[in-house]
């Protein structure tokens, strides 16, 4: 194994780098918005079906899969080649953060929803009595206890979000994956590359979780020694 070549397949590797954080965190953002949307979308019967629907449809499919629908199947409908969508809907950026976004909605509105559920009722109700409306409510009492319980699941979903980009190359983007594999095509040496590739998805894999625990030890009174 050359490291001398390793060494500067990495420093290729680290071009795409920008490009895979960008996909990241506006596939969270985007993500996190819709996720929130289809926990609203809850409250009524005919938005439960909904919500359910969208959530049963894209855990249930590949990620892959999805975006190849979206880059490649797309273009078959007539109506969208001729709809003002149709010069995002072409260019294989849009076409993966979309796929992206869609994907991590479904997780991680079950994740917001499992976190909702773990609000106790008794906060709520003592809210209600100190007169506070429903929207109030959801932003001071509901929303940030569901976000601190959902916090240690939703962790493991923004790795899987970032480790999940490297699919986007299968649609042309260069990414870390994209460069690698373009990499491997031109030197043949696929081994030193996708090691090059995977420290650095270790790294971001590393960091994120170092930080998400910093973020859940600032919102734990009981861990931080806050609490009286």
């Amino acid at each position: 194994m050359d490291i001398s070549f390793i060494q500067q397949t990495f420093i290729k590797l680290l071009a795409g780098l920008p490009l895979t954080l960008n996909l990241a965190v506006l596939s969270l953002l985007g993500g996190g918005i819709l996720a929130l949307l289809l926990n609203l979308l809850r409250a009524t019967k005919p938005g439960s079906v909904v919500a359910k629907g969208y959530v049963f449809l894209f855990r249930g499919s590949p990620l892959l899969i999805q975006i190849f629908m979206i880059y490649y199947g797309l273009g078959n409908v007539s109506f969208i080649r001729h709809s003002f969508l149709w010069p995002f809907l072409r260019d294989p950026y849009w076409c993966g953060l979309l796929a992206l976004i869609l994907n991590d909605a479904a997780y991680t509105s079950e994740i917001l929803r499992g976190g909702i559920r773990a609000v106790p009722t008794g906060s709520i109700e003592a809210a209600r009595v100190c007169g506070m409306s429903r929207f109030t409510i959801l932003r001071r009492i509901t929303l940030p206890i569901a976000i601190r319980q959902a916090l240690p699941a939703y962790s493991n979903e923004v790795i899987s979000m970032a480790k999940s980009t490297s699919l986007v190359s299968t649609i042309s983007l260069m990414e870390v994956t994209g460069i690698a594999n373009a990499e491997v095509s031109n030197t043949y040496r696929a081994l030193e590359v996708f090691i090059s590739a995977a420290v650095i998805y270790l790294v971001i894999s590393l960091l994120v979780t170092k930080a998400l625990a910093m973020f859940e030890k600032y919102l734990s009174p009981e861990k931080s020694g806050a609490r009286a």
